[in-house]
């Protein structure tokens, strides 16, 4: 529910902060005095258009805010969620519109675009009046409505969820008629790349062994060389080789160590090295003995390395990384050739769920003829009791479009305003006093299918008087039963069925016009009643006649 409004330096108002009740507030007021300057702050904070206009005389910027409790509305919770902008309960819309025409929006004091603004307004307000601005007027709301009125929720999700699916499954077929898959050539190309690579391309470890072996044959001689002179030196027969040098060492260390026991580490030691000599000469004999080194290995293994290398080039990739583009390629080429196999089968899983989404569609359709001629009925009956003699229908007609998220039916309400006349489009209708007496009728109907918590109803007794006023007053006070109602209104008859009366008042001080509000209850209501009924001189029979027609209202 809307609880305080807040304007400053709008229009004629200098500051204004209002208090609203959960029920059926009315404002009421002399012509001129400001009434539906609370509806106008309402639509700005909706995220209607503003301009300079707007902003007080005198003043830089006018700024209009709104404190909602969104206890009962938990959709609202769960969008502000969703975005980051949530206050627990509470919901805080707030516009500046500065004085050359420039505005900016919060919501919950956090910066946010003015669709942003009016994407959250949506949860909370609706305006029925004499506005541009007004939901019930697009196609797109009349069809939430019906639907909501009809309570087909269930059957608008299935719906949805089969377009989407439709949707999707024809990207794909789309991307695969689009993608390499429908190019013979290209498969062919595949091929080749592939068996070039598949003979020649290596495994990145393969590849590594390759040049270390070519690293080693192109050392060839200096390998064999030095390793033969390593092995002479070490033992070579001679007494000057290392090995023969180390034995006869560790025998003399071993002979004084007989002598002097200290010593013994060091026989040790030189004995451990002539053992370490050994084996260095063993892996040095092993390695002349199995090495493959010879001259015509390295030519060959030079010029597979040199085919790679042109490989490499040719497919944009290091060498080492022919083997991963040779998979790559065979992924692809399996995926092109398995390409039209898969488009049947997309083809195939379309056209059930078509079938499947076009039953469910046909249905929702049979739904909603139903709930139609329901709101159809309940509405022009309203519509009696509201001075329009006319008939209310809704017109159902097949969408161009083959699969849509909302189902086939395009929704129109219409309005014969008069017995005989045929049917318009209820955008059509010319008169914005009777639309909002229909707007209302609607809203009477479908009371409880929406969750829009606040309602605000603009003049919609321009035009009517003595017992329509007051049926339109009785309608009012159902409604806010279970919504917050605001309405503006200068009929004695509607403003005495209110739960909150609102009193607004302008004056004139130093040359500055000056509007305030006032919530007026006991004798003070009687007298704004009497006023409304009366004119400037009240009587006593008026003030009577007003006590009386508040009674009423309670009874």
């Amino acid at each position: 529910m809307l609880r305080t409004l807040y304007v400053k330096d709008f229009a004629i108002i200098e500051r204004a902060e209002v208090s609203f009740e959960a029920a059926m507030t009315v404002l009421t007021g002399e012509t001129g005095a400001g009434k539906s300057l609370l509806v106008d702050a309402l639509l700005m904070l909706a995220g209607a258009r503003a301009d300079a206009g707007v902003v007080r005389h005198g003043a830089e910027r006018a700024e209009l805010s709104a404190d909602f409790d969104l206890t009962a509305v938990p959709s609202a919770r769960a969008w502000l969620r969703e975005r980051e902008l949530d206050d627990d309960s509470a919901l805080r819309l707030r516009r500046v519109i500065r004085v050359d025409g420039s505005s900016r929006a919060y919501i919950n004091d956090s910066p946010v675009a003015l669709a942003l603004l009016r994407e959250a307004a949506a949860w909370l307000v609706e305006i029925h009046g004499q506005h541009e601005h007004q939901a019930l007027l697009t196609r797109r709301h009349q069809r939430e409505l019906l639907d909501a009125f009809g309570k087909h929720s269930g059957a608008l999700t299935r719906i949805a969820e089969l377009a989407t699916r439709y949707h999707q499954l024809q990207s794909e077929i789309e991307s695969l008629n689009a993608g390499a898959g429908s190019d013979p050539e290209r498969r062919e190309f595949l091929r080749f790349q592939l068996t070039e690579l598949t003979q020649q391309a290596l495994p990145a470890a393969d590849y590594a062994e390759l040049l270390a072996r070519h690293r080693r044959l192109a050392n060839a001689s200096t390998l064999l060389e030095g390793a033969q002179q390593l092995c002479t030196s070490l033992d070579g027969g001679a007494d000057a080789a290392l090995s023969a040098r180390l034995a006869r060492l560790a025998g003399e260390a071993d002979r004084l160590s007989t002598l002097d026991p200290a010593l013994g580490n060091v026989s040790a030691l030189l004995d451990a090295a002539h053992i370490q000599i050994s084996e260095a000469v063993g892996e040095l004999e092993h390695y002349l003995s199995k090495a493959d080194l010879e001259p015509e290995q390295y030519a060959q293994i030079d010029a597979q390395i040199a085919r790679l290398h042109d490989l490499g080039r040719k497919h944009r990739v290091p060498p080492a990384e022919l083997a991963a583009k040779a998979e790559h390629l065979n992924e692809e080429l399996e995926r092109t050739e398995h390409a039209e196999l898969r488009r049947e089968q997309l083809v195939d899983t379309q056209k059930q769920v078509l079938i499947e989404y076009q039953q469910a569609a046909h249905d929702l359709s049979q739904q909603r003829a139903a709930s139609a001629a329901r709101l159809a009925t309940a509405v022009t009956a309203l519509l009696g009791e509201l001075s329009i003699a006319g008939a209310f229908s809704v017109q159902l007609e097949a969408s161009g479009e083959a699969v849509r998220g909302e189902g086939l039916d395009e929704i129109e309400f219409l309005l014969s305003p008069n017995p005989g006349q045929p049917a318009r489009p209820l955008r059509k209708i010319a008169s914005g006093g009777e639309l909002a007496r229909v707007a209302l009728a609607i809203e009477v109907a479908a009371v409880g299918s929406d969750d829009v918590p606040v309602m605000v109803f603009d003049e919609v007794d321009s035009g009517i008087g003595g017992a329509t006023a007051e049926v339109v007053g009785r309608k009012l006070r159902e409604l806010g039963q279970s919504r917050q109602v605001l309405c503006v209104t200068h009929l004695p008859q509607v403003a005495a069925q209110a739960h909150q009366h609102i009193a607004v008042s302008k004056h004139q001080e130093d040359g500055a016009t000056h509007t305030g509000f006032c919530v007026v209850s006991g004798k003070l209501r009687v007298e704004e009643i009497a006023r409304m009924l009366g004119g400037i001189d009240l009587t006593r029979e008026t003030r009577a006649n007003a006590e009386q027609m508040l009674k009423r209202a309670k009874t």
